[in-house]
């Protein structure tokens, strides 16, 4: 007896672009996610809902009681069964690709995973009070899952064959230091909101222990090495003749990195308020696509072609 999936794979098989457009919708969720849940965290909504799974001990719904906290805790609840549609459209869409891609089916059941477990870290943070750690840990959950689903999308455009590299080692490895060095800038991102003043947006939630300021220098100091590498791969890589392709997701970083850096000192300089640290967190997550997009184009699998059939001479055909 086939399993639901493998029924619809029976039934149905996806085009390209329904496919390359199942994959994408897992990634601009998983963006959404991220940046509401920031806009949770800056209107003091974090504990809108008084417990989890449920919003209070007696309602899964937000209540009237609740006010406008509770309605926008619960509303970002809710997104996450979108999110889990979006993931949803994706497995179900690579597991109906023919030939049957097992490889990709893997790294979209993966995204479902990360979405359960950290559903469930999102529920013990609330349990914890917003405590600064478990919120960090449910914001670097969120950006696994964006790195999963932009890593999914990536690998709906190519083949199943060996990689090949498209650029010298060098310079491959350059872009691996960008995404090690871009995840700790990030990281530190959650140190200076863990220890400011919008941890919580409440000075009863907890703080991470030292100065937020000294937090903002060191993740300051991180993103001048990521921008200072970026520009040294943009350079690299038109030095080795890369691909235009390549050449141009070296570019689009060193766009999102000056828009971003631009964002960050400004909302430092101005007392960080909540509209920018908004846009500084879509601008963070928009950093990292173009960095593990611009990691994904260092490489190639070719789309396999199915081979002609030979064709009988008809010379010989009539021989």
């Amino acid at each position: 007896m086939l399993n639901p999936l493998a029924s619809i794979a029976r039934r149905w098989t996806p085009s390209p672009r329904t496919l390359r457009r199942a994959a994408l919708s897992a990634v601009v969720m998983s963006v959404l996610i991220i940046v509401t849940g920031g806009a949770v965290r800056l209107t003091g909504s974090g504990l809108g809902c008084d417990t989890w799974p449920k919003c209070t001990d007696d309602s899964l719904f937000a209540t009237p009681e609740q006010g406008l906290h509770g309605a926008i805790e619960f509303g970002n609840r809710m997104l996450t069964y979108v999110l889990s549609a979006a993931v949803g459209w994706a497995i179900v869409s690579v597991r109906s690709v023919k030939p049957r891609r097992r490889g990709l089916t893997r790294l979209a059941w993966v995204q479902f995973w990360i979405v359960l477990s950290n559903a469930v870290l999102g529920g013990i943070t609330v349990w914890m009070g917003l405590n600064p750690w478990t919120v960090a840990g449910h914001f670097l959950a969120a950006n696994a899952l964006l790195t999963v689903a932009v890593v999914t999308w990536h690998r709906t455009g190519e083949g199943d064959t060996a990689p090949r590299p498209r650029v010298p080692r060098p310079v491959r490895r350059l872009s691996w230091a960008i995404a090690i060095t871009s995840g700790l800038l990030i990281a530190l991102g959650t140190a200076v909101t863990g220890s400011g003043k919008h941890a919580g947006d409440s000075s009863d939630v907890p703080r991470m222990p030292w100065d937020w300021t000294n937090a903002a220098h060191l993740h300051a100091i991180a993103a001048w090495i990521v921008c200072a590498l970026a520009v040294a791969m943009w350079l690299v890589l038109r030095a080795v003749d890369a691909p235009d392709d390549t050449r141009a997701r070296a570019r689009d970083l060193l766009i999102v990195l000056l828009l971003q850096g631009g964002i960050g000192y400004v909302q430092y300089f101005t007392g960080v308020p909540e509209i920018l640290v908004g846009a500084h967190m879509l601008g963070s997550s928009l950093m990292w696509i173009a960095v593990v997009r611009l990691a994904l184009s260092m490489r190639e699998r070719p789309l396999s072609t199915p081979a002609i059939p030979a064709q009988a001479d008809p010379e010989l055909a009539k021989a």
